[in-house]
């Protein structure tokens, strides 16, 4: 028996596609709009063979909702200092910000201990996965990665051609590295790990990872996906990017959307050896996409390292606040390393929703294995009082 699930034949099982118009705001105005996508039979969004979507009918007025808990961003952001940086550079609009990106480059290249040669910038960390796909994947070839997560880089590789292995997490939630690595073969052309893993918030120890990816680098490119990485806290949280020292050919992602709340100004980079940039970027460049007042004001957010520092203080307050709830409530929580929070609960996941929906909670519902899930993104204290209110009447 195979150790990984062919989507493909699950494909198969009465699913359809709908119109990306018709879906929840998170999906339908982002990166994938104006898209088909998959559905099942029950109307719920294929992900993946373990992961399902409920979403609602009808779009909810934002302007009406109490708390958006529903897009894992950063509620405290961005900081003043970027603000007043993105205001004092719309007058260099008109210019193209190649020195200013390449002070950025240098910033990160600086934190990062690698040059700047090292370094690819992206409108967000999303659109360097999809690059890095877009490329690899052109020929063909099986992308491996675990199974629920993060979906860009996956997405992106079958509409050009690959098959995707998909192997399920372990019992704690953590990636399977052993099974990973069977599943490589003479096709597999990138091994993806989201890292904390979106949507569920788990992490795998950093020791095991570092063993895997110097490894496993020998034999196929690995992209490491921190996007959460720097919320995390706690043992076992390593960055991967040490391994480029030893010229392992490791990818790391990164993005100014989380811990330094510029999630609708689009700054991301990459971290990989020069080679495998120099590949990336014949095809197709990454700073080009990113505008003017983003970059300036990336630069002020960078350097503003108490916003980052507070960032995460009151992240892991607002987590502990809910999870001591979720306890009293008697919820079983996966323990989080980012700044959402994922549980099971017991009712119909669009259920679920409709009725928070209904009381201005704006949350995400998921089927994990036919299982209902209820994932919320970190606001502020506030609202995640509010959340934990509304959890109580909805229950």
């Amino acid at each position: 028996m195979k150790n990984f699930i062919n989507r493909r034949s699950l494909l198969k099982s009465s699913l359809m596609t709908i119109s990306g118009l018709a879906l929840a705001p998170h999906i339908s105005m982002g990166a994938f709009a104006g898209s088909s996508f998959t559905v099942d039979s029950r109307n719920r969004l294929y992900y993946s063979p373990l992961l399902r979507e409920h979403f609602l009918d009808e779009r909810p007025n934002v302007s009406t909702m109490m708390a958006r808990l529903n897009a894992n961003e950063n509620p405290y952001g961005p900081p003043e200092s970027t603000k007043k940086a993105v205001m004092d550079a719309v007058s260099g609009g008109n210019r193209y910000s190649w020195k200013e990106l390449a002070t950025l480059v240098d910033k990160i290249a600086k934190k990062e201990g690698v040059s700047p040669e090292h370094i690819m910038m992206g409108p967000g960390s999303s659109d360097l996965l999809e690059k890095v796909a877009l490329v690899l994947f052109m020929k063909g070839g099986n992308v491996v990665s675990a199974d629920p997560t993060y979906m860009s880089l996956i997405r992106v590789a079958e509409a050009v051609g690959a098959t995707w292995k998909a192997i399920p997490c372990k019992s704690d939630w953590s990636h399977d590295l052993v099974e990973m690595e069977k599943a490589i073969d003479k096709d597999t052309k990138m091994v993806y790990i989201c890292n904390p893993n979106n949507p569920v918030g788990s992490i795998t120890a950093g020791k095991d990872l570092l063993d895997f990816c110097s490894r496993v680098s020998e034999k196929v490119p690995i992209f490491v996906d921190e996007a959460y990485l720097e919320l995390a806290e706690g043992k076992g949280t390593e960055s991967m990017v040490s391994l480029l020292s030893k010229n392992k050919n490791v990818i790391i992602a990164r993005t100014f959307s989380k811990i330094m709340g510029m999630a609708g100004l689009r700054v991301g980079y990459a971290v990989a050896q020069p080679k495998f940039l120099d590949k990336i970027q014949k095809i197709t460049r990454g700073g080009m996409g990113i505008s003017h007042t983003s970059v300036l004001g990336a630069i002020a957010s960078f350097e503003d390292t108490e916003f980052q520092a507070n960032t995460k203080k009151m992240n892991t307050e607002c987590k502990q606040y809910v999870y001591d709830n979720l306890t009293k409530m008697n919820y079983k929580y996966i323990p989080s390393y980012t700044n959402f929070i994922i549980f099971p609960i017991a009712m119909n996941g669009k259920d679920f929703l409709t009725k928070m929906t209904a009381k201005g909670i704006m949350v995400r519902a998921f089927d994990i294995q036919n299982k209902s899930w209820c994932r919320v993104s970190m606001g502020t204290m506030d609202e995640m009082k509010m959340f934990i209110k509304a959890l109580g009447e909805v229950s």
